[in-house]
């Protein structure tokens, strides 16, 4: 059979607008032999629907990709004949990696994951990977630390976080962010903003988008290291020079039991335990004894998260309304964050659950993930669902609000009550630690 008549692969990549777009990009974009036939959606809202455009999609697919429902893989499979779906996103128990495959398996296609390696773009460049085994464990925290020492060095950093394209696509190919002005620029969500801004109230560059490739090249023409600032618990874009991965000893035995974030702690060169002064001393225990079993190379870093809070006046003897960083509640299943510690630490009189009082998306929100609990995950993914956040926040009856976003909410909505804003930031309490790690690593001779 000659190759201009050699049937094509024909693939799905099940995916949430990130990992998928990657795998994409970088494995089969120029791929002559496989045809994507469509890329699924799961976990963020309002994905599904749309189309991975031909400007980036290449020659091969001058309609685009069309990303669709994951819900729907099986009839997918059957209606276009699909050979096999590969599995491209993060932050999941082994259990539901596993019934997709079935679901796959039973429908006659193949399954498959991609070498994390294979997709790890060489930068001209040295790299520092910042990653966790879970949503939530304090890798933006680490990552800032990191971004810190290493411009201490005299070494001029640039950041580069895991894509969270939630726009138009076409035009975030490559988003770079220097100001706060430029948030609005890329007309970005609360998600997005919750990832940049604390970067750039510190005065530093950050890049995202969707074709890292494209972003690497230019990132690397005004860096002298580059800072890989990773998402969910996924893994790095980028071939690292050191690979730091953040661990949680509040979810103890979660970096052996969640796809991709064991991948992270198996490949990592330091782990850091963050949290320690709010955790359980024998989970603790329990996670050092996973790190000597399983990656007994990796140095080990203790870490408290500090509480740092604008106005803790307003919470002693309160009624309060939490609000929590949304994917950190939702798809981190995190039962609380950096505002319910501020609460139980300054004597809150209660918190208030926000529930009979949520409207429209939110209220979804809370059906879609009903173990959030009494706080508020801050959603907003739109402009709708930026409104019915704020409604929510409006209608519920408390003394003051608690941001424990790590952005400034009032920059965003209006909150008709008072608001104390509450922020980690890393404590290392161990030795050695990321600055011996780094220094010896990188110092300029």
């Amino acid at each position: 059979m000659s190759y201009s008549t050699m049937k094509k692969k024909r693939i799905i990549i099940c995916g949430a607008a990130g990992r998928d777009f990657h795998n994409f990009n970088v494995l089969y974009r120029d791929d002559r032999q496989t045809e994507v036939v469509a890329f699924t959606a799961t976990q963020i809202p309002d994905i599904d629907g749309r189309v991975y455009p031909k400007e980036l999609s290449g020659p091969d697919y001058p309609q685009g990709i069309a990303i669709l429902d994951e819900k729907d893989i099986v009839e997918l499979i059957t209606k276009h004949d699909i050979d096999e779906v590969v599995f491209s996103y993060s932050d999941v128990p082994y259990k539901h990696v596993m019934n997709i495959g079935s679901k796959v398996m039973a429908a006659g296609a193949a399954y498959s994951f991609v070498s994390p390696v294979k997709t790890m773009i060489r930068s001209t460049k040295p790299v520092v990977s910042v990653c966790a085994v879970r949503t939530g464990c304090g890798k933006s925290q680490t990552s800032r630390a990191v971004s810190r020492i290493l411009t201490g060095m005299g070494l001029k950093v640039v950041a580069i976080r895991h894509p969270m394209p939630y726009g138009n696509l076409a035009s975030q190919k490559v988003q770079r962010f220097a100001s706060l002005e430029d948030l609005k620029k890329h007309q970005c969500t609360i998600e997005e903003m919750e990832e940049y801004e604390p970067y750039l109230e510190r005065g530093r560059i950050i890049y995202a988008g969707v074709d890292y490739e494209a972003i690497i090249r230019q990132a690397e023409q005004e860096a002298d290291i580059i800072l890989w600032d990773g998402g969910n618990n996924d893994t790095p874009f980028y071939k690292p020079d050191i690979e730091i991965v953040v661990t949680d000893p509040h979810r103890a035995g979660h970096e052996l039991s969640y796809y991709p974030g064991q991948i992270n702690f198996l490949r990592a060169d330091v782990i850091v335990i963050n949290k320690v002064d709010s955790a359980d001393p024998e989970d603790v225990i329990k996670l050092e004894d996973n790190i000597r079993q399983y990656n007994p190379k990796a140095i080990v870093v203790k870490a408290n998260s500090q509480l740092e809070l604008d106005n803790p006046g307003l919470i002693k003897d309160k009624s309060v309304l939490v609000v929590e960083d949304g994917p950190t509640l939702t798809h981190g299943e995190m039962k609380y964050g950096a505002g319910v510690v501020a609460a139980q630490r300054f004597d809150a009189k209660e918190i208030i659950d926000p529930r009979p009082w949520t409207v429209g998306s939110i209220t979804e929100t809370f059906k879609k993930y009903p173990g959030i609990g009494t706080l508020l995950p801050a959603m907003g993914y739109g402009a709708q669902q930026v409104k019915d956040l704020e409604q929510t926040i409006d209608k519920t009856p408390c003394d003051t609000v608690i941001i424990g976003t790590p952005i400034n909410l009032n920059r965003i909505i209006k909150i008709n009550k008072p608001t104390v804003r509450v922020k980690y930031e890393l404590q290392e309490i161990s030795s050695p630690n990321l600055k011996n790690i780094l220094e010896e690593r990188f110092s300029l001779k």
